[in-house]
């Protein structure tokens, strides 16, 4: 599996941003993909999932009612939209595959990764 993240970019505090994830080669009947986020000297740190077969989601605390994940099943390829951006937002953002059923929020769980893209939020 591919994963090819995009949309990242420097934006002011308040702002939106759309990251996409776009996935290619082998796919699975059921799987979660998720987005991480890393800030210089921190761990990774889950941001959101979701569950490609019935779109459940669930989320971090930190990002509860700003930002929402989605997909299209039809472009293999889930979105993050982020709203209300904060200056604490700021890292590069990962989206990976977990090839079971079940919400993880540790990365350990999670098997294909993409490469990142970088989100800048401005005070």
């Amino acid at each position: 599996v591919q994963l090819q993240a995009s949309g990242g970019g420097l934006v002011q505090a308040g702002g939106s941003l759309r990251l996409s994830c776009a996935a290619s080669g082998r796919t699975f009947s059921s799987y979660v993909m998720g987005w991480f986020r890393q800030a210089p000297g921190t761990e990774r740190e889950f941001v959101a999932a979701i569950r490609w077969s019935g779109g459940s989601t669930y989320y971090a605390d930190s990002v509860k009612g700003r930002f929402t994940i989605s997909r299209d099943n039809a472009k293999n390829t889930v979105y993050l939209q982020m709203n209300s951006l904060k200056p604490e937002d700021t890292a590069v953002y990962y989206c990976a595959v977990d090839r079971g059923s079940s919400f993880y929020t540790a990365s350990r769980f999670y098997d294909y990764w993409g490469q990142g893209t970088q989100v800048t939020v401005s005070s």
